[in-house]
């Protein structure tokens, strides 16, 4: 009898030693896959702060009276890079959006500037970038999200806090009003210019066949 008990909390011991094992191996790999994540926001804002000198520039040889949209591109591209913490970064990014909406409003003033092909080049990339930050703001909040919850779930929340496992901070870079807009500006026009162009070479060619016809 003593050896069949010995024998089941031996089992229990050692079932026991496995989930530790998979719920911390578990833990370990939800960890490190939102570093990763947030390494790859980490890039797509540095590639954002190198494209908006060259972007200042350009306007500037354009439109250099309009002095204070320019330099406030380039104060919320500072308080951005200087920013701490996921609240403070996220607010800090917004703004800078806020403040590229500005600047790429006031070049519809300017004919010869949207016209400029490193302008418009320029245009592209930011595109390129926004909608980079935003695919890996989300796959970086759904690892954070299944991290938090693994951490708080039981029976995982016994062993999380002794294993030194916190929960992370989302990273809420989400204004879509805001981005809608730069994306209007940075690529519509050229969706919208296209069709139109279609549509009447298409009128033309039927109304050139008509009259081959009479």
């Amino acid at each position: 009898m003593n050896y069949i008990t010995s024998n089941i909390i031996w089992v229990l011991l050692a079932l026991v030693v496995l989930w530790i094992v998979f719920a911390y191996n578990s833990l370990v790999r939800l960890r490190n896959r939102a570093k990763e994540a947030w390494s790859d926001i980490e890039v797509q804002l540095k590639r954002r702060y190198n494209l908006i000198p060259n972007l200042v520039n350009t306007v500037k040889g354009y439109a250099s009276h309009e002095r204070s949209v320019l330099e406030e591109v380039t104060a919320a591209r500072v308080r951005a890079q200087g920013a701490q913490g996921m609240d403070e970064k996220a607010h800090a990014e917004n703004a800078l959006s806020g403040t590229l909406k500005t600047l790429f409003a006031v070049a519809e003033n300017y004919p010869n500037l949207k016209a400029n092909a490193n302008f418009l080049e320029l245009q592209r990339e930011l595109s390129d970038t926004e909608d980079k930050i935003q695919a890996a703001r989300r796959f970086y909040n759904g690892l954070v999200r299944d991290l938090n919850t693994r951490i708080e779930s039981f029976p995982t929340n016994l062993i999380a806090g002794v294993l030194r496992f916190h929960k992370r901070e989302f990273f809420g870079i989400e204004n879509e009003e805001e981005r809608k807009v730069v994306k209007v500006d940075f690529a519509t026009k050229k969706e919208q210019a296209t069709p139109s162009k279609t549509y009447t070479e298409k009128e033309n060619g039927g109304e050139a066949e008509k009259e081959n016809n009479a």
